[in-house]
């Protein structure tokens, strides 16, 4: 199995730069359905969060790690469930010539509602068919959190 989960580019970029990913705005619960190993796709609606930027693209991929979610502080009263990600060399990749080939979208006019609840599983042949559009590498990938710069994210 694996699983889509929905935030924006900018997001996206912070959580793979630390090795993270969070979950409708940090909650737990969506974060516990996955389990180690399974993997784990970004989908950024949007470049930036509350901005009307659409980008409409896969922009990260990774296995989750077996570390249950955890809190950080991130400002006084925001304390988020994070859980660690191994992040894979990708590259992002619009969604729109992926929508006939994806179980998940194929034939539907209104695909983007399946992406309102923040995370959802899809199927292991969905996440191939969007792990080849990214040019994922999972060879490629290492043990360390690394720094990514934002922009490649953006398409910039």
């Amino acid at each position: 199995m694996a699983w889509v989960i929905v935030a924006s580019a900018d997001h996206v970029a912070r959580g793979v730069a630390g090795g993270f990913v969070q979950a409708c705005h940090g909650k737990d619960a969506p974060l516990r359905r996955i389990r180690p190993g399974e993997t784990v796709i970004a989908y950024s609606p949007s470049s930036v969060f509350g901005q009307p930027s659409p980008l409409r693209a896969f922009t990260a991929i990774g296995a989750m790690q077996g570390r249950p979610p955890y809190r950080v502080q991130m400002t006084e009263d925001f304390m988020p469930f994070r859980r660690d990600v191994e992040w894979y060399a990708s590259q992002p990749a619009p969604i729109l010539p992926l929508l006939d080939r994806l179980e998940l979208t194929k034939g539907k006019r209104n695909w983007g509602h399946a992406f309102r609840f923040g995370i959802l599983s899809i199927s292991d042949e969905d996440a191939a068919s969007i792990a080849a559009a990214m040019n994922a590498a999972r060879a490629n990938r290492s043990s360390e959190p690394r720094e990514v710069s934002q922009l490649s994210l953006l398409g910039i």
